[in-house]
């Protein structure tokens, strides 16, 4: 990673809340109002400006991190949530980067975020263990059931050249409606079977809070960041990530020297799915403890946003993770207290992708020097370090 690289990245996200900026001032009514006399007036314009953008993303800040003149628990809720946010996208990312290490295209976190979320639940309100086995096998089995999930396009792709774009996608429709099944089928429906809703998971199976006061943080935090530290190992340290990314640089060239590219395709979305699933399994563990249709939210598809943005470093996908997990976090006090919708979080992620893959637009509009890794299509497949 070049320290340019980073430069790019962090002007990337700057270039997008300045358009966001723009968005909020053609939204907010007084900006409008003003504009009408803005040749008579120009000042009145400007002053609307100002205050429009900077009660959205002062909103937007507090929201995400630290709320001025609350007390007690309340002080932390904030941070709680951009956490709580942070923890399924940090390890979905991770799922997604990993894949892009080595060359291939996982749009399928979804899918096996869904597998993940599903096989962990059914343990957790199923089996009756003690209280930590419970819980560790609950995680197991999401991390299992995403790695059969991933492992099954790896399969695809090393026995008959299946792309995996295509096959992840599919997967990602099989699992949403292998989980509309069974939210319909008694055994896993939560009585009295009029909602499509889970069994709730049993509290043995639940991961602990780390915050009292009816926060909502949970262990999951620890064992995202353990992931992270986990990947970024495996590619540093491990014969394994060296072949993987040797296989990622040139596969002809790693089956030339001895290296089985299949298996480790194979292996590679194997590991992907499982971290995917882990995801899921963290999600319904720690946050909604029961699984529902919307179970998995948008976090597969915002995990490629994260890796991307994080140019599949686990270190930056974490930075990345917390990002988008205060932008989530804080987007409701926005709405609530300036009136900007939820949607300009959408937008904002919208637009760090495209800066991110226009690298030209965006040393041109903040006139920075040329040089450093390329940070558009190739960040894609760049070394995780």
């Amino acid at each position: 990673m070049k320290a340019r690289d980073w430069l790019v990245t962090a002007f990337a996200v700057v270039g997008a809340l300045l358009v966001g900026a723009v968005l909020i001032c053609i939204g907010d009514t007084g900006v409008r109002d003003a504009a009408k006399y803005f040749f008579a007036y120009p000042w009145d314009t400007f002053v609307n400006i100002w205050y429009a953008v900077k009660e959205a993303y002062v909103a937007l800040l507090e929201g995400a991190v630290f709320r001025p003149g609350a007390t007690g628990w309340a002080a932390l809720g904030p941070l709680s949530e951009t956490l709580v946010n942070a923890t399924p996208l940090i390890l979905a990312g991770l799922a997604v980067g990993l894949a892009f290490r080595v060359g291939l295209f996982n749009i399928g976190a979804q899918g096996q975020i869904i597998l993940g979320a599903t096989t962990a639940a059914w343990i957790g309100f199923t089996l009756d263990l003690p209280v930590v086995l419970h819980l560790l096998v609950a995680l197991l089995g999401g991390i299992l059931g995403g790695a059969a999930w991933g492992g099954l396009v790896g399969w695809l792709k090393a026995r008959t050249g299946a792309h995996e774009v295509i096959t992840t996608i599919m997967l990602n429709y099989v699992a949403i409606n292998l989980l509309t099944f069974l939210l319909g089928v008694e055994g896993f429906q939560r009585p009295p079977f009029g909602q499509a809703i889970s069994e709730v998971v049993d509290p043995s199976a639940q991961l602990p809070a780390l915050l009292g006061g009816g926060l909502r943080l949970h262990a999951g935090l620890f064992l995202a960041v353990l992931a992270a530290v986990a990947v970024h190992w495996l590619f540093t340290r491990s014969t394994l990530g060296f072949r993987m990314r040797a296989v990622g640089a040139n596969p002809d060239a790693a089956r030339t020297a001895g290296m089985d590219v299949g298996r480790l395709q194979v292996v590679t979305m194997a590991l992907a799915g499982g971290l995917a699933g882990l995801a899921g399994a963290v999600q319904v563990l720690g946050v909604t403890k029961a699984v529902t249709g919307s179970v998995a939210g948008t976090i597969g598809f915002d995990a490629i946003t994260v890796a991307l943005l994080g140019r599949n470093n686990p270190y930056g996908i974490i930075a990345a993770g917390l990002l988008f997990g205060g932008l989530r976090a804080g987007s409701v006090t926005m709405q609530s207290e300036t009136g900007v919708p939820v949607d300009l979080v959408g937008v904002l992620q919208a637009l760090i992708v495209l800066f991110i893959a226009a690298p030209a637009l965006v040393r041109s509009v903040f006139r920075l020097k040329e040089g450093g890794a390329g940070v558009g299509a190739p960040a894609a497949t760049g070394a995780l370090r």
